[in-house]
């Protein structure tokens, strides 16, 4: 049974439309639920699932389709339009609305929050910075020289554009998109780097320095074709600022030019600095600590901040499991980093989130490899596993019943726009499988903290009681993996 819903001329944003989903597939009997727009390359997608309707053809990209699959189809689209018609600032339980500004040009605010398809998004940004605001552009889909040109109007005008595909910043000590919550401190972060952002702010709260600001620029700030446009004005900004004491910048793998260039320019903006480029290969530029991992270089910065820390001591790994090591991440730096590392200790490594020694992913993985299921090829007509974690717990039961496969590791990312529980969507699924296969060993790291509102002891304690093996931080998450493969 298959129940299709077109809402003609309404919009909704991908974080309100992928909740939506997410409340579709929740309803009994529901097999699989999209949310879109009905832009062709959308109704594409969902052709691909092999949901086709004459109202899908016809809707056009202006236009919301709710398309859900299966014996509780109906109930499924209901609890969509419930929360597509949740108004702004109200609670599930139908709390106080907040009405927000009809447009950018009427809104009195520092920073935008853009987040409409990807076709759309470089006008709405334009609008904001024509209103004099910084912009999150937390949509993807926005083509290179979209984002160039961007970019280089925000330097024009003293702004920064954080984006395309940036769905972390602090704020001010306002947390944006994906981003944890953590104490106002003396530590700014510029981040290429969405869940690298994440853990190095977490790390920073952890050893007591905090965080001052923190900038993402987007993933592909620090190639060739962009330069690190926001990097460098972020850069200066918080070099300005009287609350920022130290620097700490951190990427994916980048352009080693330009991140020649942004190391230059940490040396010289007259504040102490701590990098790490995930994955190396960038040469040293003296006056800025050059870190091998998040971690690393968030202790750094904190000592820097006068917080002095040591690393967590990570646990034991006595009996060594055997086998492949199968990396299943939702955040796509901490999938980089954590194949960057295994593959200097166990050889060939194969991910789709290249970093390092680590080689490129071709088709399905065997051997020892990492998947980042945040890549755009896993969540086609699916919400990003942050969001929603059951596609990943389906991909784990996969995994973790292949025999070549020794070591399963995973990462649970916490902090606002994420799952409210997703150690209770993935518990169940790994003790079954421990079940069935006792010389399994499961690792993982949980990025977040207490104040978090999923609480990181709560996601702890129900990860360890389904039998799996912590690590304080990514990078010891890896390295326990390996030494368990052996």
């Amino acid at each position: 049974m298959s129940v299709v819903r077109v809402r003609g001329g309404r919009w909704a944003d991908s974080a309100k439309m992928m909740a939506a989903a997410r409340a579709a597939e929740s309803a009994d009997g529901v097999t699989r639920a999209l949310c879109f727009m009905g832009t062709p390359a959308n109704r594409e997608e969902a052709a691909g699932f092999g949901i086709t309707d004459p109202a899908i053809d016809a809707a056009g990209p202006d236009d919301l389709v709710i398309a859900v699959l299966g014996e509780g189809a109906e109930q499924g689209a209901d609890a969509a339009e419930e929360v597509l018609d949740r108004a702004p600032g109200a609670t599930a339980t139908g709390g106080p609305a907040v009405r927000g500004p009809r447009s950018l040009a009427s809104a009195s605010a520092d920073v935008a929050v853009v987040s409409v398809p990807g076709e759309y998004a470089a006008l709405e940004a334009h609008k904001a910075l024509g209103a004099g605001m910084d912009v999150l552009l937390f949509s993807d889909g926005v083509t290179v020289a979209d984002e160039v040109a961007l970019k280089t109007r925000a330097h024009d005008l003293g702004l920064l554009v954080m984006g395309p595909g940036a769905g972390t910043a602090i704020i001010d000590g306002v947390a944006l998109g994906f981003a944890n919550v953590v104490a106002r401190g003396s530590v700014g972060v510029v981040a290429a780097a969405g869940t690298g952002a994440q853990e190095v702010t977490v790390l920073l709260d952890r050893a007591g320095a905090g965080v001052s600001r923190c900038y993402g620029t987007g993933g592909r700030d620090l190639k060739d074709d962009v330069g690190a446009v926001t990097a460098l004005d972020a850069i200066a900004r918080l070099a300005a600022d009287p609350g920022t004491d130290v620097i700490l910048c951190v990427s994916k793998p980048p352009s080693p030019a330009v991140a020649g260039r942004v190391l230059r320019a940490l040396a010289e903006c007259g504040t102490p600095a701590v990098a790490c480029m995930v994955g190396g290969g960038v040469d040293p530029v003296d006056g800025v600590a050059l870190a091998g991992t998040l971690e690393e270089a968030a202790l750094i910065a904190a000592g820097l901040a006068g917080h002095p820390a040591s690393p967590v001591p990570p646990p034991r790994a006595g009996w060594v499991s055997g086998g492949d090591v199968r990396g299943l991440f939702s955040g796509g730096t901490l999938c980089s980093e954590a194949a960057a590392i295994l593959a200097e200790r166990l050889g060939t490594v194969r991910t789709n989130a290249p970093a390092g020694r680590a080689r490129p992913l071709e088709g399905e993985p065997r051997g020892h490899a990492c998947i980042d299921l945040g890549e755009e090829e896993y969540t086609r007509g699916r919400p990003h596993p942050m969001i929603d974690p059951a596609a990943r717990a389906e991909r784990l039961a996969i995994d973790a019943a292949d025999p070549d496969v020794g070591v399963l590791l995973l990462d649970v990312v916490l902090g606002y726009s994420s799952h409210d529980d997703p150690a209770g969507v993935l518990a169940p699924v790994i003790r079954e499988a421990l079940a069935a296969r006792p010389q399994l060993a499961v690792v993982a790291y949980v990025l977040g903290t207490e104040a978090d509102p999923q609480v990181r002891s709560r996601q702890e304690a129900v990860l360890a009681d389904a039998g799996v093996r912590l690590a304080p931080t990514n990078a010891a998450a890896a390295r326990l993996a390996a030494a368990l493969a052996g």
